[in-house]
């Protein structure tokens, strides 16, 4: 009898077999949403500067605050007005090429002004240059991916990106702040330009412009016939001029009163938030005799908070009523600053940790609900449309920058600015709670017509 086993033995009965099933692979839309962060991690290093710099460039130049502030609220305006442009650019271009220009000006911007010596150099550098560039990557880009690359969990990957923003300001803020003191100013600037000009070889490998260059349906897309098909892009020849296209959709948005709803409740969110605390909250803390770090390292708290709260906004749109969550997010943020003058001190106090808390949670939180509103009521146009609303949000921070630092060097502190802007998050509050749902599309029509 022979000893050898049983193969028959050896072979699992065909009933109790069970395939293995194919490991699941990464949908490519994470991969862009990652590089999408890192950008914007990259190009926020210029948002966390001016406030740094302001007293050094002070210091060493004899340059008033209203001056800075004007440079500082050209950068606004263009930052805000080239989003909806740079929206258009990305779908006839593509996310990759616009991406990785707005990069390369935000570098050359903050590496040119090492240079200067007079401050009509400052409003080229810190105005023109970085505003051009920080505006196409603005938060309207953080919206085109979502829009681009997710059917699902739009909410949550906006959330995500706009904290992007936030993360750039936590990981450079401390250290332009440090070398703003020794060595100098010009050292951080060089920082900057580094962290923007890094991220370059990411986007120009990783970033792909849509779904259909590498043959997959957006995430949480429901294949058709049950299966992906692939959806070519649309020709370069038959895609608006993107100025045009920015221009008549910003035509068709104008007729509908979410869109002034919307505008009007995100200037005051920019004017609160780049405007004033981003521009001004250290130079403010200097003036009650708090170190320029320590102010820094309290701005970079915010930046922690920050992510913390908008990828939290980003889960709640998904879920809520986006209108509820703008009115409630306005009203905490003007309570913050109507009691941030009696919490300025030349040593940071308990209180003050709390309002760093709750007003780095509530920083950029109305960013998720802002996008989803304009979405659900303009539907393709939404990208374009919400880089208009962005338009104003940087408008109301340009307002805010140079109004403070007029004030401040009118009275000698920032009180009235403080209280000016609690009063306008009021009003925003019941603007966006008065914003109607879109009910059987009747506000998208004029979007689609």
């Amino acid at each position: 009898m022979s000893t050898l086993p049983d193969e028959a033995a050896r072979i699992p009965a065909a009933e109790n077999f069970q395939p293995r099933r194919p490991r699941r692979r990464l949908h490519p839309a994470w991969t862009v949403a990652a590089v999408a962060f890192l950008a914007l991690v990259g190009a926020a290093g210029f948002r966390a500067a001016p406030g740094v710099l302001m007293v050094p460039l002070q210091q060493e130049f004899g340059w008033s605050t209203t001056v800075l502030s004007a440079a500082v609220s050209i950068n606004l305006v263009l930052f805000g007005l080239t989003a909806p442009f740079a929206a258009a650019l990305m779908e006839r271009f593509g996310i990759r090429a616009v991406t990785a220009t707005a990069l390369v000006l935000i570098g050359m911007g903050s590496a040119l002004t090492v240079l200067v010596n007079q401050s009509w150099q400052i409003l080229l550098t810190w105005g023109l240059l970085i505003g051009l560039g920080t505006g196409s990557m603005a938060l309207v880009f953080a919206a085109t991916i979502a829009n681009t690359w997710f059917s699902r969990s739009r909410g949550l990957v906006i959330g995500i990106l706009t904290a992007g923003s936030a993360a750039g300001q936590l990981v450079f803020l401390p250290f332009i702040a440090i070398l703003a003191q020794d060595p100098g100013w010009r050292q951080a600037s060089l920082l900057i330009a580094a962290g923007a000009l890094a991220v370059v070889p990411l986007v120009l490998k990783f970033l792909k412009n849509s779904p259909a260059d590498v043959g997959v349906l957006p995430y949480g897309a429901a294949p058709a016939g049950g299966r992906a098909e692939e959806q070519p892009a649309a020709e370069a020849g038959d895609r608006p001029n993107a100025a045009v296209r920015a221009l008549q959709v910003l035509r068709r948005a104008s007729k509908v009163r979410t869109f002034w709803a919307l505008a009007a409740g995100f200037a005051i969110c920019g004017a609160t938030t780049n405007g004033l605390i981003g521009t001004h909250f250290i130079p403010s803390a200097h003036d009650h005799g708090m170190p320029e770090t320590t102010a820094a390292g309290l701005l970079a708290v915010v930046g922690i908070f920050d992510i913390v709260g908008t990828i939290a906004s980003g889960w709640l749109t998904d879920r809520f009523n986006p209108r509820v969550l703008l009115a409630v997010y306005y009203q905490f943020r003007g309570i913050g600053l109507l009691v941030l003058p009696l919490l300025l001190n030349a040593e940071v106090q308990p209180s003050m940790i709390v309002f760093v808390v709750i007003y780095g949670l509530d920083w950029v939180a109305t960013v998720p609900p802002t996008a989803a509103i304009c979405r659900e009521t303009f539907g393709a146009d939404g990208s374009v449309v919400f880089g208009w609303v962005f338009a104003a949000h940087q408008l109301g921070a340009a307002a805010a920058a140079i109004i403070a630092g007029a004030l401040r060097d009118a009275t000698g502190h920032y009180n009235y600015a403080w209280f000016g802007a609690a009063a306008m998050c009021t009003i925003a509050a019941v603007i966006s709670a008065s914003i109607r749902r879109n009910r059987s599309s009747r506000e998208a029509e004029p979007a689609a017509a």
